[in-house]
């Protein structure tokens, strides 16, 4: 299958099922940030059944890699199967485990970062991971607006510590594919200075 064909399929399968995946309003902004940024190692936090990986992973070249981290087996093994159907299991890594153990020991550098896992912990795992990004590194936040409490430290800290710039994505149209009704969320986009 092309990978399009799997996101169609899992954008379809998702209200039914309660998957909270970035869908295809929102998505858009990670279609535009790998054309914007050209990222070559990309560091996933949740990656639930792989689709906003695969949104991704389409884009990229052989050579580049993204490594998601995912605290269920099951629904690893989900994602790997979904990744293996799109052709995209050479260039994408599945971790399972809890990020708050697995992002400290991650080494290397990073040129993009997604976090869409919980909410409270997005300032621990960008803090975690911080030591691997460089000056242009990228990082997206979904659900800024949905869990707008739960993010407050993250986004006080990208937008106001000096080593980010920061952009407010507002999605008002978009929809949570886990319910399949209008609701708007948003994307914070911070690029390290």
């Amino acid at each position: 299958m092309k990978p399009e064909a799997v996101l169609e399929s899992i954008e379809s399968d998702a209200p039914k099922r309660g998957l909270p995946i970035i869908g295809p309003v929102r998505g858009k902004i990670l279609d535009e940030t790998i054309a914007k940024f050209k990222p070559s190692k990309i560091l996933e936090v949740g990656t639930l059944v792989g689709y906003s990986a695969i949104r991704m992973g389409r884009h990229l070249e052989k050579g580049q890699k993204i490594t998601c981290v995912e605290i269920d087996e099951k629904i690893a093994k989900v994602a790997r199967s979904n990744f293996e159907k799109a052709g995209l299991s050479d260039l994408i890594e599945v971790i399972v485990g809890d990020a708050r153990n697995v992002l400290p020991k991650l080494e290397g550098s990073l040129d993009m970062v997604f976090l869409d896992a919980v909410k409270v912990d997005y300032i621990f795992y960008l803090r975690s991971v911080e030591r691997l990004l460089h000056k242009g590194s990228v990082v997206l936040a979904d659900n800024v607006k949905s869990h707008a409490d739960e993010v407050a430290d993250y986004l006080e800290y990208v937008r106001n510590s000096g080593k980010y710039t920061s952009t407010y994505r507002d999605f008002p149209l978009g929809y949570r594919m886990a319910s399949g009704s209008p609701e708007g969320d948003a994307v914070e986009v911070s690029v390290r200075l």
